[in-house]
């Protein structure tokens, strides 16, 4: 089966409702059949699991499509093998990453994604999806249980990538940061996904879509910029270690 993903950088651009320039890229990548999908909203830390899945359900609902969260199943991990579609919400990927390890998913989303299962993310969720977490944003709330993620794609995402640094701020930027990670993790490339944007993935193909560019990162290369209209299936090969 096609391992199918669609990975968007963030759920809301600025002036805009939740969800809402995504939508008919959901809509497309899901088809014109109805499909209920599996929604996991453990990234959702300061909103309750119930308001997230009715956010999330009324822009699904509005292009043809449904969803329920997993906290409804009193086994979450049978939910995850039933499912016909799986979403991953965004928030804190710590706390995402650490109710996906204490509920003993990361194998079962991972062998049903594999498996031709398609699967749509948003922040945090398109975040999980790497082989690890370490190239978030999120400030480290909880102990997420194992670094470790989906592993579904063999490199780094870095969701809401921002090229400036903020006028009057001391630390460093979002640039300095991703440059400390492939100084330690040589092999790994970082792809900085700018907002408005998003990756499709159909077996072994992707593309971006979107009006930005990726920047890229990779130890020892140029960092590089990247237009949407490229090729980004080289991402999807496996690093030699």
């Amino acid at each position: 089966m096609t391992m199918r993903l669609l990975l968007i950088s963030n759920s809301t651009n600025a002036g805009e409702a939740y969800l809402d320039y995504p939508k008919h890229n959901i809509h497309d990548f899901l088809g014109e059949k109805c499909v209920k999908c599996l929604f996991i909203p453990y990234a959702g830390v300061t909103v309750t699991w119930d308001d997230y899945e009715k956010k999330v359900k009324n822009r699904f609902n509005e292009v043809g499509h449904d969803i329920v969260s997993i906290h409804h199943f009193d086994d979450p991990v049978k939910a995850v093998e039933e499912a016909d579609c799986i979403v991953i919400g965004g928030g804190n990927t710590w706390k995402l990453l650490h109710d996906m390890h204490a509920n003993k998913l990361i194998e079962p989303i991972r062998k049903k994604v594999l498996g031709g299962t398609p699967y749509i993310g948003w922040s945090a969720g398109s975040n999980v999806t790497c082989p690890t977490l370490m190239t978030t944003n999120d400030m480290p709330i909880i102990d997420p249980l194992g670094f470790d993620a989906l592993n579904l794609i063999p490199f780094q995402i870095n969701p809401h990538y921002l090229d400036k640094k903020v006028e009057g701020h001391g630390g460093e930027s979002r640039e300095d940061r991703i440059l400390e990670f492939i100084e330690v993790n040589r092999e790994v490339y970082v792809a900085g996904l700018r907002e408005g944007c998003m990756f499709v993935v159909e077996g072994d193909k992707m593309r971006i879509i979107g009006q930005r560019n990726l920047r890229l990162f990779k130890y020892g290369e140029e960092t590089r910029e990247i237009a949407p209209t490229e090729d980004f299936t080289f991402l999807l090969k496996k690093p030699m270690i």
